[in-house]
């Protein structure tokens, strides 16, 4: 049974995949790729195991980007990111940086034909160049990359449609460009309920799972198969969340179309250890906003694994920008003591206040003062401790809601509250080179800037309660 004979399941499409829904979150480096990209297909020269790596990367960081705006950039949108943190997002060493930063500078002339692997669908966009444009600069010493899409990308990334959920750290296990394209192409059918993927002719598949132009050179099936396909089927079976299988349909003696069988594994796949794991470019970017360099927080990242980080910065972001609260002068040394302590044993770590402004009104909070409660989001906005077990969901919804209205807004009016975001971040000495940049990039919503945006502006327009629920003391 093809794909398109299957019975549709709630909140998939047609062909089992994942079919888009409001308020639905992505965690970690999970790549949501529009089934429109699936597959490349090389035009004007070879792609690399490292390229294709890196542009799911970019592709990941992008997504995570436009999904924190509240409107589609305009179409010179530049995004960015450090070179180091998207090679162990995609699991590369050390050793590819040099390729990688070449291939990058080739992306923009590379063109690809992008096909979807829906029955019927072929061909969607030709000749479209990988990016628009993307520039290599030095910063403190580290590499930063800055890309652009075409328009047409950019739509799909931000708006898709439809989509295969890529996992970057399954997929950064995974040594041959081959096993990577067919991953990609079978990881859409993980849940798919005819358990197969599209049958389509031996060429097609030959063009879709080679680095390079004409379909490595048009070789006949068998030899190309026993070169390239059983070793990534090999690969992705041992390595991955799927089990697949070849399946070929002759004409005659000579097999003519071939399709795979997918299904997930049982159980889950064996942990690897906290160093070796990739890292999410996103949280590299959040860290710098808040004047962490990468290799402080890589040394983080090895000690107490990314998901440990990930908690804690969020608590370090809300509790930087909270002005009842003490300013905080050395951020990595907070974050690390928030990592081996806990919230109320880092804020007793706090140096005495120095020239940072408090509310008006306001005395300084003492030590002895910081209420000594399990590190939260919603504590550091100062939730009530007795507003009941839904309190952090609750404050959720509500910034959600907060950042929904700033969306909403004219864009002139929401310049001026980014202004004064901006104007609250400089007189405590947090307004980075990064957050200016993303500010004037109209990337507003995520981050410490977007902290202190919604607070700024749910103060002077709900009143100080606004972060509580109604009668909470």
């Amino acid at each position: 049974m093809d794909d398109k004979d299957a019975p549709r399941m709630p909140g998939k499409g047609d062909d089992g995949a994942e079919v888009r829904k409001p308020g639905m979150k992505e965690e970690g480096a999970e790549l949501r790729k529009p089934h429109e990209m699936i597959v490349m297909v090389p035009r004007s020269r070879r792609v690399t195991l490292t390229g294709r790596r890196l542009y799911n990367a970019l592709l990941q960081v992008s997504q995570s980007r436009l999904q924190a705006m509240s409107a589609m950039p305009p179409a010179d949108y530049m995004f960015e990111a450090p070179l180091p943190a998207l090679l162990r997002t995609t699991g590369s060493s050390g050793e590819d940086r040099t390729a990688a930063k070449r291939y990058l500078r080739e992306m923009r002339g590379l063109e690809v034909d992008w096909e979807s692997t829906a029955p019927g669908d072929g061909l969607k966009w030709r000749g479209f160049s990988m990016l628009s444009e993307v520039a290599i600069e030095v910063r403190n010493g580290e590499n930063w990359v800055s890309w652009s899409y075409p328009p047409t990308i950019m739509s799909a990334l931000r708006e898709p449609a439809r989509w295969a959920r890529i996992d970057l750290d399954v997929l950064a296990k995974l040594g041959s460009y081959a096993a990577v394209a067919l991953y990609e192409i079978c990881a859409r059918y993980r849940d798919n309920p005819s358990g197969v993927t599209s049958r389509k002719p031996v060429q097609w598949w030959a063009d879709a799972l080679s680095p390079a132009p004409g379909g490595a050179e048009r070789r006949e099936w068998r030899k190309f198969k026993n070169e390239r396909v059983k070793p990534a089927v090999e690969e992705i079976n041992s390595e991955t969340d799927i089990e697949i299988e070849l399946i070929e349909h002759k004409l005659g003696r000579a097999v003519s179309e071939v399709q795979f069988a997918v299904r997930r594994k049982r159980g889950t796949p064996r942990p690897r250890a906290l160093a070796e794991g990739p890292v999410d470019a996103g949280l590299v970017l959040r860290a710098e906003s808040l004047g962490i360099r990468e290799a402080k927080l890589d040394g983080l990242l090895k000690e107490f694994g990314e998901t440990r980080v990930r908690e804690q910065l969020d608590v370090l972001e809300r509790r930087a920008v909270n002005r009842k609260l003490r300013g905080i002068e050395h951020a990595y040394a907070y974050l690390r003591s928030l990592l081996r302590h806990g919230e109320a044993d880092a804020a007793l770590s706090l140096p005495a206040p120095s020239n940072v402004p408090v509310e008006e009104g306001a005395a300084p909070v003492a030590p002895q003062a910081v209420p000594p409660r399990p590190a939260s989001p919603a504590s550091v906005l100062a939730v009530a401790a007795d507003a009941g077990p839904g309190a952090e969901a609750w404050l959720n919804g509500r910034i959600a809601q907060i950042k929904a209205e700033i969306a909403a807004l004219d864009p002139v009016q929401r310049r001026g509250w980014v202004d004064r975001a901006l104007q609250d971040l400089a007189a405590r000495g947090m307004l980075s080179a990064v957050v200016s940049r993303r500010a004037a990039q109209g990337d507003v919503l995520h981050g410490v800037l977007g902290s202190v945006l919604v607070r700024v502006y749910a103060e002077a327009v709900h009143g100080p309660g606004w972060d509580r629920p109604s009668g909470a003391a």
